[in-house]
């Protein structure tokens, strides 16, 4: 027990290091994937505590990473777009949304859900000690193989479900694989299946994008030009993401009840 306590205290310090090298990489301007990266190493962390749910040492560290994943969210979506406008060459569509990116970074840099997760992080070791020596901690081997467990046996059921959403089906998805790259002795999973589900997740990915892409304009009419390739992406987007679902379930077989 005591190498798996340590183990989780050296991967919550290495990713605490990881998010202030990607705040001052923001702060900098040094480069366009610090954003992406910081959302990355946030996942990480969440997946990384998700499994311990209940151990009052984790509780505040989980729930201000929530806050700045939902706070970033929104800007990492404004980034890609971008991006695939720069790529396509929508140069009229670019200027105005390029000035709101930089004002979206600097009020990320300077909000509170940034802060306080460092503040939390900062907190953390001690309160991880404390729960230590207090034998919250035994059994937790055990609690994080069964919640694993649990999280693939839902993936399994929603893949097979006719009705599926996409959009469930995608968190389902990001939560196995970051969980399984966490805990990559605990997930049981071979690395065949974690390839299908990094597959799987990249054609949900390009498929949300879209959706997301259309939404935008509808309300912004600049642009209205790309409409026409986005919907025909789409769709072709959805045949990708389906056939990808469908090499998963080979992976993630239903459990039978009983």
């Amino acid at each position: 027990m005591t190498r798996f306590v340590d183990d989780l205290r050296a991967q919550v310090l290495r990713l605490q290091v990881n998010l202030y090298g990607c705040r001052e990489r923001l702060t900098a301007a040094t480069d366009s994937e610090a954003l992406h990266d910081l959302r990355i190493t946030l996942r990480k962390l969440r997946s990384l505590l998700r499994p311990l749910q209940g151990l009052a040492a984790c509780a505040a560290v989980q729930q201000r990473a929530a806050d700045l994943g939902r706070l970033s969210g929104p800007l990492r979506d404004l980034e890609v777009l971008l991006a695939h406008l720069q790529a396509t060459g929508m140069t009229s569509a670019l200027n105005e949304r390029q000035m709101r990116l930089r004002e979206g970074y600097a009020l990320l840099l300077g909000s509170k859900p940034l802060q306080a997760v460092f503040v939390e992080l900062d907190a953390w070791p001690e309160l991880w000690r404390q729960s230590e020596a207090n034998g919250e901690l035994r059994g937790m081997r055990k609690q994080v193989r069964r919640r694993l467990a649990k999280q693939q046996r839902r993936l399994a059921a929603a893949l097979i479900d006719p009705a599926h959403d996409r959009h469930r089906l995608r968190l389902l998805i990001k939560r196995v694989r970051y969980s399984a790259e966490a805990y990559p002795a605990l997930s049981g999973l071979c690395a065949t299946a974690q390839a299908h589900l990094k597959a799987a997740q990249s054609e949900l990915g390009d498929w949300h994008d879209h959706l997301q892409w259309l939404a935008r304009a509808e309300l912004e009419s600049d642009l209205a030009p790309c409409v026409a390739a986005w919907r025909s992406a789409l769709l072709a987007a959805e045949q990708r993401a389906d056939q990808a679902l469908s090499t998963l379930q080979a992976d993630f077989p239903p459990v039978s009840p009983g």
